[in-house]
This record gives structure tokens, sequence and C-alpha cells, in this order.
């Protein structure tokens, strides 16, 4: 009898494999997507701990937990949403990688928040509501604990619905709402709201008009030089200098105690600060400008250094400024408990000062949410900041960066998102005037066809000048204002109506 032909046995085994592999890879993707709020939820777990070692045996220490939660939540939002402003444009250039750039923007928004934080958060939690006509004990801690809910919650739907609403904007307006609806109108202190939302108005036009000038004396010392490599060997070094020095005196005023420094004497310190770096960065240049062709390209290879220094004090002037979006409302609540400086060892002892804790929490927040989701939000060039060369990026981020110092400086809450944005503004209006108007251009390109042996005669019509090209710039530019302006007016009113709401059922609910 003939053998039977073998028949293929079926591969039973390996396909069942295959769909295990699958499992595994869909399990995979869903926890890689579960990793970052997981962080999120042991760094919260962690805040709480934290702040147990100074209230856990106080009074009400439960409500001191609940806004820690909210609290560090509310920094991780802001880390994650601003970061794109701080060193997007760094990262978009390719001066620093993207886990450099994460790094860098977490070890100095902790510095900025914990070193120059204190003026912006006695602002919100003591200034916008006269805290001194709350009179029964719990109540302040109440109406900020519901602005820091509404806040969340509405930040939360607006990142959802991608509108570009202001942290700053929001808390400010989360704090009105809760102390009208506390104790009525007459609770909010309208003349410091008043001076904060002229300041919202002013900053973006002061952003705007330093980013022109930075602009205008790259163009003119340096872009439109026949050597522009030796004019970069000589002002670069210069324009770190400057901004290390003001830097530096700016950190001593904010370090010092009160009055004991003498306005000479820091001015001394922030100029020796400036040489020094001055002097350091000169063999740096030098040595990047070893072999660059004389063309603009090469220029923006020598940016790399000032940019990313800029992207540096953009992300302390940010934590400086914005961590008292996050725990202003904490630091009332911890005073109105009872609790202020004196648990903790590294408090100031000046009543003005958020305990340190406190200050340390929002810090680590936002930089916590810097790490875990700056990534998806660093947008690299064409769009916004990160669209512009490093030259011009540098002008947006020093000139954000100083504005918001200045604002944190005098206490003012302000929105260093906008404030960027209006650097973008500046630098987009003056590279219309410069491309359509400038004397020094058109002189500059005269001298290089004359150079290069070719007939030169000055434009003089539309399509010379490329004024297609220049419209679609303006339009590029226009078309964000409407947005922004949208996003200012309608902030406010909606945070203050749900901190109310909010504030109104924790009274109907808990008291």
């Amino acid at each position: 009898m003939p053998d039977r032909p073998a028949t293929p046995a079926k591969r039973t085994l390996d396909k069942d494999l295959d769909k295990f592999t699958y499992v595994e890879d869909a399990i995979h993707h869903v926890a890689r997507r579960l990793v970052a709020p997981g962080l999120g939820l042991i760094f919260l777990g962690l805040a709480m701990v934290f702040a147990g070692i100074y209230v856990l045996d106080q009074p009400r220490a439960t409500l001191i937990f609940a806004a820690v939660v909210l609290a560090g939540y509310m920094a991780m939002n802001i880390g994650a949403k601003d970061v794109a402003n701080n060193v997007g444009a760094a990262v978009g250039a390719r001066a620093i990688t993207m886990t450099q750039a994460l790094v860098m923007a977490a070890i100095f928004e902790i510095l900025g928040a914990t070193i120059a934080g204190g003026p912006v958060i006695n602002t919100i939690s003591t200034h916008i509501v006269d805290t001194n006509r709350i009179i029964s004990v719990g109540k302040l801690a109440w109406l900020m604990m519901a602005a820091l809910l509404a806040a969340a919650l509405w930040i939360n739907l607006a990142t959802w619905l991608k509108a570009p609403v202001s942290t700053t904007h929001t808390i400010v307006g989360a704090v009105v709402g809760a102390g009208a609806a506390a104790a009525g109108p007459q609770l909010v202190n309208w003349n410091v709201l008043a001076a904060i939302s002229a300041g919202w108005v002013v900053t973006p036009f002061m952003g705007g008009g330093i980013a022109a000038g930075i602009l205008f004396f790259i163009e003119t010392f340096i872009i439109y030089r026949d050597d522009k490599i030796a004019a970069a060997r000589h002002w670069i070094p210069i324009l770190i200098g400057l901004m290390a020095g003001a830097f530096a005196g700016y950190l001593v005023v904010q370090l010092e105690p009160k009055d004991t420094i003498p306005n000479l004497l820091n001015l001394g310190i922030g100029i020796g600060i400036g040489v020094i770096a001055w002097l350091g960065a000169r063999p740096l240049v030098a040595a990047q400008s070893a072999g660059l062709e004389n063309k603009n390209s090469s220029l923006r290879k020598l940016f790399r250094l000032p940019l990313i220094c800029s992207a540096a004090l953009m992300s302390f002037a940010h934590g400086a400024n914005d961590v008292a979006n996050a725990i202003g409302p904490l630091a009332a609540i911890v005073r109105d408990i009872g609790l202020g400086g004196s648990l903790s060892v590294l408090a100031e002892t000046s009543a003005q000062r958020a305990p340190y804790w406190v200050v340390l929490i929002g810090g680590c927040g936002i930089s916590v949410g810097v790490l875990l989701y700056g990534p998806r939000l660093i947008r690299l060039l064409g769009e916004q900041i990160t669209k512009l060369n490093p030259m011009r990026a540098y002008c947006v981020a020093v000139s954000a960066a100083l504005t918001v110092i200045v604002a944190a400086w005098f206490g003012f809450p302000v929105s260093s998102t906008h404030i960027a944005v209006g650097a973008v503004f500046g630098v987009g209006f003056f590279r219309e005037w410069s491309t359509a108007r400038s004397k020094r251009r058109l002189d500059y390109m005269r001298r290089q066809a004359e150079a290069a042996g070719i007939a030169w005669h000055e434009p003089d019509n539309a399509d010379e000048r490329n004024l297609d090209e220049i419209y679609r710039r303006r339009l590029v530019r226009r078309s964000h204002f409407m947005t922004i302006i949208a996003a200012w007016a309608i902030t406010v009113p909606v945070a203050a109506l749900l901190a109310a709401v909010v504030y109104w059922v924790m009274v109907a609910l808990f008291i």
C-alpha cells in the first residue's frame, strides 16, 4: 500500500503566538500612554507626603492636602503648556537637543520659582482680594480652593478645545470670581485688578518693542556688514555679557535682604558679571566662527550660544512669574489656616513671603510638567516662535524674559505666553518695515551686487520688492491677533463665573 502524502501541519501554535504578540504590542502601546499620567500621580502623592511634614498635626490638614493636589496639578499644566515658549526656539533651531532643553528648562523653572517667585505669589494670594475683610477663619481657604479648582477645570477644558488661554488670566479671574461670591464685589481690590489688567495690555507691546530694538541692533551691526563673521565675533560676546550682567543684577536684588546693598554696588556687581561673561564668551565664539563662510547661515550657527542662554533665562523668568498661578492660592490657604512660614525651617521670616515648601511644590510641579509633557508640546520650525531663525528667536526670547522679569520684580502677574507672542509680532513688524524701507538693507544689497559684478538698480515696483511675500508673512502674523484678543476677553469672566459657581457648591456641600 503506497504511503499517504504528507499533509502540511497547521501552524496553530505560530498563529497563537502571533496573536499573543499583537496583544502584548497593544498593551505596551497603551501602557506608554499611561506612563506620564502615572508619574504625574506619583508626583502629587509625593507632594502630599512632603506637605504632611509641615501640616499633618494641624487642624484642617485635609483641606491643605486637597489644595496641594490642585496646586501641583495646576503647576504641571503650566509647565507642559508653556514649555514651548521657553525652549521651543532653541530646539527648533537645533541649538540643543530635546532632552537637553527639557532638563535645562526644568532646572531653571525651579530656580526662578524659588528665587524670584515671591512678589507675584504675594499679589495673587493677598492683593487681588482684600483678605483683611474676611473675618471667619477658613473662609479664605475655601475661597482659594474654589479658585484653584475652577482654574484647573477651565484650563483643562481650554486645552481640550485647543483654545490659547493664559494660565495667569485664568487664576486672576478665578480669584476675583470666588472673592466676589464669598463676600461680594467689595472684597475685590479693583485698583490692583486694574493695574494687573493694564500690565496685560502694556507688556506685550513692551516685549514687541524690545524684540524689534534688539533685531534692529543685530541687523545694523552684524547682518548688514560686509564682514559678517568679524562683526559677529565682536558683538555676540558683548550681547552675552549684557544679558548676563542684567540678569546678575536682578538676582542680587532678589536675594539680598531689603535695602542692604547700595544701588551703586549692585550696578558694579552686574557690570563685573557681565565683563566675566563677555571674556568667557569671546574664545567660544571665536572657535565657533573659525572657517565659517561670510553668510547669514553662518550667523545662525554663531547665535547658538546666545539662543541657549536666552532660553535658560526665559525658563527662569517663566518660573518666577507663573509659579504664582499654581501656588498663590495655596499660600493664601496655608496662611489662613494659621501655618504661614513658621513651620518651615526654610521659610522666609517676612509675612510677605510664601512658605518655602509651598514654593518648592509649585516649582517642582512646573518642572515635572515640562519633563512629562514637554516633548509633545514643543513645536518645531513652522509654528509660532520656533519658525523664527536663531537670530530672531534670540530677540524674542531675550525680550520676553526681560519683560517678564521686570513684571515679576514689581509683583505683577503677567502672561508669559502673550508677551512672547507680542515679541514675535514686534519682530514681524520690524522685518516688514526693514524689508520694504530700510536704506541700510538696500545699501548692503547694492554693495553685494557691485562686489559680484552685477548691475544694480534700486527696486521701484511691487514685484521687485516681493510685496506678495511680505503680505503673506503679514497675514500669517496677524491671523493670531484676533485669537489672542478673544482669549484675553473671554478667559477672565469665564474663570470668574466658574469660580463663583464652584464656591457656592462648596459652601452648600461642606460648610
